[in-house]
C-alpha cells in the first residue's frame, strides 16, 4: 500500500519471523537504514545481521534509491533481522512489480513458517528430558 505524505511516497511492507514483527516503510532517498529510531548496526549489533536484512534491496539494486525505516518489535534481533527482510521485500513490490521475479528467485518473499516449539510439563524444554534414574 503505496502512500502519499507530504508529497513523499512511501512503500510500506510488513514482514513477521519467529516473535518477531517488523512493519517497513520505504522511503525515496540516499539509503538510511534506522531501526527504532537507531542506526541499524547500532540497534541489531552485527554486521552479518544488517547484511541479511538489505538483500532484497542489493538484489534489486536499490540499496542507495531508499531510505528504509522500520518499526521492530518481538522475539530477538535474529528474528527480527528475518521479519525486516520479509518487509523490505513486501515494500519493493508495492514500489515495482518488475522486482517480483528477482525477488522470488532469491527466496525473499517466503515466509519463515518455523516457530519456536512450545514446552511441555515434566521435561525442562519441550523435549529435553530430566536425566533418568533407575533407583
Amino acid at each position: 500500500m503505496a502512500t502519499k505524505k507530504s508529497d513523499a511516497v512511501v512503500y510500506l511492507g510488513t514482514g513477521r519471523r519467529k516473535n518477531a514483527i517488523a512493519r517497513v516503510r520505504l522511503v525515496p532517498g540516499k539509503g538510511e537504514f534506522i531501526i527504532n529510531k537507531k542506526s541499524a548496526l547500532e540497534y541489531l549489533g552485527r554486521e552479518a545481521l544488517v547484511n541479511y536484512a538489505l538483500l532484497p534491496l542489493k538484489t534489486t539494486d536499490n540499496l542507495d534509491n531508499f531510505d528504509v525505516l522500520v518499526n521492530a518489535d518481538g522475539g530477538g534481533i535474529s528474528g527480527q533481522a528475518g521479519a525486516i527482510r520479509l518487509g523490505i521485500a513486501r515494500a519493493l513490490l508495492e514500489a515495482s512489480a518488475d522486482y517480483r521475479a528477482d525477488l522470488k528467485r532469491a527466496g525473499f518473499l517466503r515466509r519463515d513458517p518455523r516457530m519456536v516449539e512450545r514446552k511441555k510439563y515434566g521435561l525442562k524444554k519441550a523435549r529435553k528430558r530430566p536425566q533418568f534414574s533407575k533407583r
